[in-house]
């Protein structure tokens, strides 16, 4: 009698779980995308001597960080805002005359809340020394509503790519079943890289930033159910 009771309940089962493989079903995936301007920046600068003496470069090097760094708390800006990436002091070989020289960098990056400070921090910057930059990256501060918006438009997006492939066959869409996220853009920065040549004077005339959009995408995939008309 247990056997029996035990083979009906494993018939049922495969019953019911070929009942859900076999129900209609459509799959799509939706894409949400939103545009942003970025009101954040973060410039990757570096600082660089080179010469013969290992303490002398460092030394110089060391003078222009303490005047940049100075510079920028003057101008307001947060200590978390300014990071050191990086510090170096290496040996650097020339194979054209076979000697020596010491090269001495550190790499900060500074992160600017107001976007419309680059052109005057960036001057400030030149006039203090600092003689690299490695890049520039955009970001957005409410980064997180965008996605929230960009996920939202997914979602519908991919109701109406289900809706519109089962029109054409006199079928409806029913209710979502499954949705998973797939793949996301959060921004996309701008890099540059380039040394500073020329006084400040110079750079300060110039317009060396042009931000654009911001581009924010999130895919989602989605199963509706397929009912008939």
């Amino acid at each position: 009698m247990k056997k029996l009771i035990l083979l009906m309940a494993v018939i049922t089962g495969f019953g019911m779980q070929a009942q859900n493989d076999t129900n209609p079903g459509i799959h799509v995936t939706g894409e949400g995308v939103v545009k942003v301007a970025p009101d954040k920046v973060t410039i990757k600068s570096q600082i660089e001597h080179e010469g013969q003496s290992a303490t002398s470069v460092k030394s110089q090097n060391d003078e222009v960080v303490n005047k940049v760094i100075k510079y920028l708390k003057s101008e307001g800006i947060a200590e978390k805002n300014i990071n050191t990436n990086y510090i170096n002091l290496n040996k650097r070989y020339n194979y054209n005359d076979k000697t020596y020289t010491y090269v001495a960098n550190q790499a900060i990056s500074i992160t600017l809340e107001d976007i419309s400070k680059y052109e005057s921090i960036m001057k400030g910057l030149l006039e203090n020394g600092l003689n690299g930059i490695n890049g520039i990256e955009f970001e957005s501060s409410a980064i997180e509503k965008h996605k929230a918006e960009a996920r939202r438009k997914a979602v519908l997006n991919a109701k109406e790519k289900a809706e519109a492939l089962a029109k054409p066959l006199g079928q409806t869409v029913g209710k979502a079943y499954k949705i998973s996220e797939g793949s996301s853009n959060n921004y996309q920065p701008v890099y540059g890289a380039m040394r500073i040549k020329g006084s400040a004077d110079e750079a300060s005339n110039q317009e060396t930033m042009a931000p654009g959009e911001m581009e924010i995408s999130i895919d989602v995939n989605v199963s509706f159910q397929l009912l008939m008309e």
